[in-house]
């Protein structure tokens, strides 16, 4: 089952006082990447929240916020007595706080380095965020595959589309191509026959039989059109396919595949039916090109 890079998932919870919330966005790229962002104090889980992201997504650039907000009494700082202390010690020496003309400012040295400690349980607070955020990434990455999945059915059709181009116009080129050959041993023989009409000479008939081999040789599809096809019921293949293994990079592949031998086709026919069904096939095949980098 194909799947979109690009998605949206989120999810929260409330515990012990503490608000948890975790979004995950994603977006088109060839590679992982993952951009992480969390409160200072729950840097730390960075790499685990990383690790998890990159064992449940295989492509897209990965955008994870994580946010926490304590409304309970642990949030609260300690006072370090001892360091407060000290700084009104050292202010009280002071002449213009001795003299009175300077008051001393309680906020202002609550600020000051030492004075506030982190939560004695910091190390217990980190333990149990990771839990809750790990929780809560398995629940934001179901919601963002899910829209990946919805979106890359939206893909699949359109692929399909597309490809239904491509194989109409493949079989009436492969209904054209042996007559091709016919049609220019006719006209070079009418073509000859004409400019010697009036000389009284008739063309050898094994000379024309020679110059129509070289142009068959030489304008011969019929390899081209098989690997063409290949690649089509290949692609067809993958993109209806009912497994959940990533296929992005195989489809950009197969599209380079197919637009390759397109390619040769155009340049070895100079028939022009060949041609504009080849330019429709091509065209098809850019736009396969464009829609599958958006495919996981």
């Amino acid at each position: 089952m194909i799947r979109s890079m690009t998605g949206f998932g989120e999810a929260s919870s409330h515990e012990g006082g503490v608000h948890y919330f975790l979004e995950l966005r994603s977006l088109n790229n060839k590679y992982f990447k993952a951009t992480i962002r969390l409160p200072d104090e729950l840097q730390g889980l960075e790499p685990e929240l990383e690790a998890e992201l990159r064992r449940r997504l295989t492509r897209g650039t990965i955008t994870l916020i994580g946010k926490s907000s304590n409304a309970s009494a642990n949030a609260a700082h300690q006072i370090n007595h001892e360091a407060l202390a000290r700084y009104v010690e050292q202010l009280r020496r002071t002449p213009q706080v001795a003299d009175g003309s300077l008051k001393i400012d309680v906020s202002a040295l609550l600020v000051l380095p030492g004075v506030l400690q982190p939560p004695a349980d910091e190390e217990a607070r980190l333990d149990h965020a990771r839990e809750v955020f790990l929780r809560l990434l398995e629940t934001a990455c179901k919601g963002l595959q899910a829209m990946r999945a919805k979106e890359g059915q939206l893909l699949v059709k359109d692929l399909l589309q597309h490809h239904g181009v491509i194989h109409q116009g493949l079989s009436r080129i492969a209904e054209r191509a042996p007559r091709v050959v016919e049609d220019y041993q006719r006209r070079l023989r009418a073509r000859v026959e004409n400019m010697l009409s009036d000389a009284q000479v008739r063309v050898d008939t094994v000379d024309l039989i020679k110059e129509v081999a070289v142009y068959a040789e030489r304008s011969d599809i019929s390899e081209e059109i098989a690997r063409l096809s290949g690649h089509m019921g290949q692609f067809k293949q993958l993109i209806t396919a009912s497994d959940d293994r990533p296929i992005g990079r195989t489809l950009d592949f197969l599209a380079q595949e197919m637009l390759r031998e397109a390619n040769t086709i155009a340049s070895k026919s100079g028939d022009a039916e060949i041609s504009r069904d080849i330019v429709e096939i091509k065209g098809a095949i850019d736009r396969i090109k464009e829609q599958v980098q958006n495919a996981e």
